[in-house]
């Protein structure tokens, strides 16, 4: 009797381990079949690299520690979540370890509402793992983050690049709030004529491009210039290979395989007017020729916020394409701030 039980304990946990596998690969089968049905819970199986090796995800990043995405980064996620329903939406937080990952849902209000939509996923940013196998590793052990004056950004700069070499797909600013899916794989997004951003940027994985900015920003590398790896080098690397000109109309342009998208793609107010976010409109613009809007929130020094009510430009897009970021973020903290007025009184 004692051997039948060990050979029926081992088929037991044979079996169970089989099911467990079996669930894995069947969510993963899901992520690749662009099937976003599964509950919720079904994704903390799921690691950064099953998610991302599908090579069509877009990604955001939190390079600060802030660990509550205000209602603009909410905004930008839960609008691409809407506009990619068939691709997975990740937010990738330094903030963020894996032992904290499963305590915030109740704890953070954009936090639990973001996790709660079936293709966003949120993940730890895990610089150092990031950069392995990729130029920026040696710059990355060298630099001394407590000394670089725009460490956030540069950062962000290095990470968005390593990821997309790596794992291919969008990357996306967290002030972008996307409008309709961009019909380009590979693309760059200009900012103005013969300028290009890095604010929005997509590949397929190990593209070339892409290896070669990795080693210009390391090459070049200047903490101290704002942008000197950012959009300053995404636009001096493509002017090495492209005979840049000035858009006309709405155009886009291209460059061996690369599409350089006309700034009316994502930039249709350009930055020195990047307060009309902020202000009402007599007529709303249509925005027919974009695929997102950068509402430039490094330029918002003042801190210029969505007002539920005020019918400013910015609340009618957040009504529009992250109803939920505005209904539970927006117009539930009116209502609570309301409320607790009220009771002052």
């Amino acid at each position: 009797k004692g051997p039948r039980k060990v050979r029926m304990l081992k088929k037991i946990q044979i079996c169970l381990c089989f099911c467990f596998v079996s669930g894995i690969l069947y969510e993963i089968s899901l992520l690749s079949g662009c099937c976003f049905s599964y509950m919720p819970m079904s994704k903390h199986f799921l690691t950064p690299e099953q998610v991302l090796s599908l090579g069509k995800s877009i990604i955001f990043l939190e390079t600060t520690e802030r660990l509550e995405p205000p209602p603009l980064v909410s905004c930008s996620v839960e609008s691409a979540a809407r506009i990619y329903q068939d691709r997975p939406v990740i937010l990738f937080m330094k903030g963020l370890t894996n032992d904290t990952a499963l305590d915030l849902n109740s704890s953070y209000a954009a936090f639990s509402l973001l996790s709660s939509m079936k293709n966003v996923f949120i993940f730890p940013l895990q610089m150092e793992t990031v950069f392995q196998e990729t130029p920026l590793l040696q710059w990355y052990n060298q630099v001394v983050p407590e000394e670089e004056k725009n460490w956030v950004h540069v950062s962000s700069d290095a990470s968005r690049l390593a990821l997309i070499w790596k794992y291919g797909g969008i990357y996306m600013d967290t002030d972008v709030i996307s409008i309709r899916p961009i019909p380009e794989e590979i693309f760059l997004a200009a900012q103005k004529s013969q300028f290009s951003s890095n604010g929005i940027f997509g590949f397929p994985a190990y593209h070339k491009f892409i290896w070669d900015c990795m080693e210009n920003f390391v090459l070049k590398y200047n903490g101290n210039i704002w942008g000197n790896q950012g959009p300053f080098l995404m636009t001096r690397m493509l002017k090495a290979i492209c005979n840049l000109t000035d858009f006309k109309g709405t155009e886009d342009h291209s460059c061996q395989d690369i599409s350089f998208l006309n700034p009316q793609r994502f930039y249709p107010i350009p930055y020195p007017a990047w307060g009309r976010y902020y202000e009402v409109w007599d007529k709303s613009p249509n925005f027919n020729h974009s695929y997102g809007l950068h509402l430039w929130n490094f330029m918002n020094h003042n801190r210029k916020v969505v007002v539920a009510g005020s019918n400013m430009l910015a609340e009618k897009l957040y009504k529009t394409y992250c109803p939920t970021t505005y209904e539970d973020l927006i117009q539930n903290a009116e209502l609570s701030n309301f409320t607790l007025s009220e009771d002052a009184v």
